[in-house]
């Protein structure tokens, strides 16, 4: 099979670059019920546009391009030990050319690999059946969204919900709950996949398994089938909207599956995925490896989703430079569109946990935090940018405003939102949190003019180390402003008064 390998190095960079077309229509479906001149059709806007950036230039949609699982069947016989060693030698490649991120860590250590290899990385996963055929699919599912995946013990007490038997009743009510609870986090307008029974482990595995089913396909199950177009339905409802913004629209799919289960034990497991749902699945010849038709994937090419190339500006926004005056952050307010230019400062995890107890190798005073792990390459001996979208920011809630404060931080840029400690520290410092678009990676790369250094990559690595960045008219709106207000908890908090409203609905 010499062209297995150079198969999946095409499969990897159709998946990181390329929506699939069910992924897509959902989403158009989503933008036509959107108000445009709200913020949540704003953020679908950018995420169109996005969209067609990452399919038009080949590069990633998202900059966090996640834990590659791969789900392969192949013909009995086949030498899965061959396979195993070119789908990492695909990925090690991929990795360098920066179609993906280096995204595997050491758990003891902390040490980044740099190529997303190490100890169960990249997920392989095969099944061999008596086709005369290779199938593998592959997902791209990052951080952001992992995190916000979700498993119940029934019965269980569900805030808002009550009681959740074991029963579809209460496996409705165990999958409402998992939307709430994900808000804006996981970069809605999300996707689920749902396990029900099984063991902890096979839940979990069979609820990623439903992320492999297009979106407008029909379990064969009816009443699998109604409960996934009930949860559709109902979620859609909530308020959560896009990005947590608040909206007509939080879910694109739901997908649900059922196993056996252990007498004792009745889990519910939900794999939330975001809007950059990448999945994608190639047909090999088992003879040379070569692609003999896609999955997923029609013949034609990908139509345009946004209407414009880019997003339009209304005179009304806040155009800042830093650095930044405490004066000028007082006279920001929630629901304000803020254009940054100047010098941006790249930091994530490992960064906030290490300037809580070391000094700044840089002037953070009046300056902006971004959170950030960007894909980046370097050639001639310069660093270039190839994805730089925002990571969900309630990670730094136990560091955020001790930061703000030591260093005098006007301004940090992140998804999702940030809690009440942080929120705290705005008021008192006079800063504020600005919500990019989760998943606009290349909407964001085309921002930035230049990369003036970098700081702790050695012993972070790509992700997690600080970058210094020049942007222009760098587009985000204030969720979280420094008089007290929160976009994000106003939404937490109407939308768990819509969900009591499904406390009782009977499937």
């Amino acid at each position: 099979m010499k062209q297995f390998k150079e198969s999946i190095y095409k499969l990897v960079i159709e998946t990181s670059t390329n929506l699939p077309p069910d992924v897509r229509r959902a989403l158009a479906r989503t933008m036509e019920k959107e108000n445009p001149t709200t913020q949540a059709g704003l953020a679908l806007q950018t995420i169109a546009v996005n969209v067609d950036m990452a399919c038009e230039t080949v590069a990633p949609i998202c900059q966090d391009t996640g834990m590659p699982t791969f789900e392969i069947h192949c013909p009995v016989g086949a030498n899965q030990i061959v396979m195993k060693q070119a789908i990492r030698e695909a990925i090690a490649e991929a990795t360098k050319n920066g179609k993906l991120r280096p995204n595997s860590v050491d758990s003891l250590t902390g040490k980044n690999s740099g190529n997303n290899l190490g100890e169960g990385t990249p997920v392989i996963h095969f099944e061999q059946w008596e086709k005369d055929e290779i199938d593998v699919r592959l997902v791209l599912k990052g951080g952001g969204c992992e995190n916000k995946n979700i498993q119940y013990s029934l019965p269980a007490e569900l805030p808002n919900l009550g009681r959740a038997d074991r029963s579809l009743e209460g496996v409705r009510k165990a999958i409402m709950h998992a939307v709430w609870q994900a808000q804006g986090h996981g970069c809605s307008v999300g996707a689920l996949g749902v396990g029900i029974g099984g063991d902890r482990t096979t839940s979990y595995a069979l609820a990623k398994q439903q992320l492999f089913r297009t979106l407008d396909d029909i379990n064969p199950n009816a009443e699998l089938a109604t409960l996934e177009a009930k949860i559709l339905e109902d979620a859609n409802k909530l308020g959560i909207g896009t990005m947590g913004f608040g909206g007509e629209s939080t879910l694109i799919g739901c997908k649900i599956g059922a196993n056996n289960r252990l007498p004792a034990s009745f889990f519910v497991s939900v794999a939330y995925d975001c809007w950059a749902f990448r999945r994608l699945g190639i047909v090999l010849d088992p003879a040379t490896g070569a692609i003999k038709h896609w999955l997923y994937k029609d013949e034609t090419p990908s139509v345009k989703m946004a209407k414009t190339s880019g997003l339009p500006v209304t005179g009304r926004e806040v155009r800042l430079t830093t650095p930044i005056s405490e004066a000028q952050i007082r006279q920001l307010k929630v629901g304000d569109v803020v254009l940054l230019n100047g010098l941006l400062h790249m930091g994530r995890d490992m960064i906030h946990h290490h300037l809580m107890t070391h000094d700044s190798p840089v002037d953070l005073n009046g300056g902006v935090i971004y959170h950030c792990g960007p894909v980046a390459l370097k050639k001639d001996g310069k660093w270039t940018i190839g994805a730089a979208g925002p990571t969900t920011s309630s990670r730094e809630e136990p560091y955020q405003a001790d930061i703000i404060k030591k260093f005098g931080v006007r301004a940090v840029v992140g998804k999702g939102g940030m809690g009440a400690k942080t929120l705290a520290g705005l008021k008192e410092s006079g800063a504020v949190y600005l919500n990019a678009i989760g998943g606009a990676a290349q909407f964001y790369t085309k921002c930035i003019t230049d990369v003036q250094g970098v700081d702790f990559l050695e012993e972070f690595g790509v992700p997690e180390a600080m970058w210094h960045i020049v942007v222009k008219d760098f587009p985000a709106i204030v969720t979280m402003d420094s008089h007290g207000n929160s976009l994000h908890a106003d939404v937490e908090k109407a939308s768990a008064q819509e969900l009591k409203k499904f406390a009782e609905v009977t499937v």
